[in-house]
């Protein structure tokens, strides 16, 4: 079938509960895809970056062949051979105490809430049913019930109320609106350190250093949610790394599995995951033996062919090369390594119709929030894949 067949049958049997570009995907490798017609693209989104080790990495690839010809998944109602690796290698990778593993981002947002209200209860000695969790203005941790209801994207939320109570929401990037929120009952505090889907929104120089000793003086756990600026994104294994503070839980995911299989997992210094008892919380596919394989090798990837450092490097080329480009519809452009957002002018007509041009040149990104347009291709990219993509982000921010 070809691109518009396809796209009429999507749209005659599924949910519209997307509103993708219209192109139509078939093959990728590294920074590349292939459309159905055979044209090809740089993936300037990848996947949300779950695709930071490059579409199809061969080792990646590999390694899911490997273990899925000799056990998939047992449950946690057993061992497998490949948990408690995964375990040791993401711990000594991260330095975290202790590990529990999902399979999306918002069920491991889902178990943190969990985690840190017990946590606040058996530990804290907060009064029953009164634990309070500190989010931020327009973040972002996923789309299930108990999460948009804390969202402040009021889009998110209407129609299905009603939420889950025990959030109260402050300011991002603003410390001392989190010290002036925290009472007796607060048992954590969490937020991203970059916001991604709410435009790429940088925070302060200090401000996640702030909120630490804040959390900390409070005996409040941090809780980052770094699914999206975890992994290499930022050009550091995790965003925290660059205030040089430690969380007491961290999230991570998308990129855990190079985008071959849904794995995320919650890392926590051992006080905070060690409330959880045998059939406190579980998953079915979590932990399984594949989801742990393909992890183990995607760390190795992110490793052992320095793709952090190259999201460092390369990021901050990127950065310069787009500022460069003095077009008169942007307002500003902002990130961490190759996490990239450039903000448009009210005036430009809104960013879809930018990415949509640039999908014409042969690059795919996607806007966030009507006015930005977000760049984070996988962490493979090379100097002269930027000098590519940036020949043709000109022609289109250029009138």
């Amino acid at each position: 079938m070809d691109t518009k067949e396809i796209i009429a049958l999507e749209n005659r049997f599924g949910a519209r509960n997307y509103k993708p570009l219209d192109v139509v995907l078939e093959r990728g490798e590294g920074v590349w895809v292939w459309d159905v017609e055979g044209n090809r693209y740089m993936d300037c989104l990848a996947a949300y970056s779950a695709v930071n080790q490059g579409h199809c990495h061969p080792r990646i690839v590999n390694k899911l062949k490997e273990q899925a010809e000799k056990l998939c998944i047992t449950s946690r109602a057993f061992r497998n051979d490949q948990l408690s690796l995964f375990y040791r290698d993401i711990c000594e990778l991260t330095n975290s105490h202790m590990v529990l593993p999902m399979n999306s981002g918002a069920e491991a947002v889902e178990t943190v809430i969990k985690a840190v209200r017990k946590w606040g209860y058996t530990v804290k000695g907060v009064a029953d049913g009164k634990a309070e969790i500190i989010v931020c203005d327009n973040n972002f941790h996923g789309r299930t019930l108990t999460i948009i209801g804390f969202s402040t994207e009021e889009q998110y939320k209407e129609g299905f109320g009603p939420f889950t109570p025990g959030f109260k929401t402050v300011p991002f990037g603003d410390a001392e609106a989190l010290k002036q929120a925290i009472t007796e009952n607060t048992v954590a505090f969490m937020v991203e350190p970059i916001q991604g889907e709410a435009g790429v929104i940088v925070p302060p120089d200090g401000y996640l250093k702030a909120v630490r000793e804040i959390c900390s003086q409070n005996h409040v756990a941090l809780v980052l949610d770094e699914i999206q600026t975890g992994l290499g994104r930022t050009g550091r294994l995790l965003a925290e790394e660059h205030e040089g503070i430690e969380a007491d839980v961290t999230l991570i995911g998308k990129a855990l599995s190079g985008g071959c299989y849904p794995v995320s997992a919650v890392l926590s210094n051992a006080e905070v995951l060690g409330v959880f008892l045998p059939g406190d919380h579980g998953s079915t596919f979590g932990g399984n033996p594949l989801a742990c394989a393909v992890a183990r090798e995607a760390l190795m990837v992110l490793v052992e062919e320095n793709l952090v450092e190259n999201a460092a490097v390369l990021g901050d080329y990127f950065m310069k090369g787009l500022e460069r480009i003095k077009s008169p519809h942007v307002k500003e452009i902002r990130g961490k390594g190759l996490l990239i957002g450039v903000e448009l002018k009210a005036g430009a007509g809104g960013a879809r119709a930018f990415c949509e041009r640039l999908m014409g040149l042969g690059i795919l990104c996607k806007e966030t929030h009507e006015h930005v347009i977000r760049f984070a291709p996988p962490l493979v990219i090379t100097r002269a894949e930027i000098d590519w993509a940036l020949s043709r982000v000109e022609q289109v921010l250029i009138p």
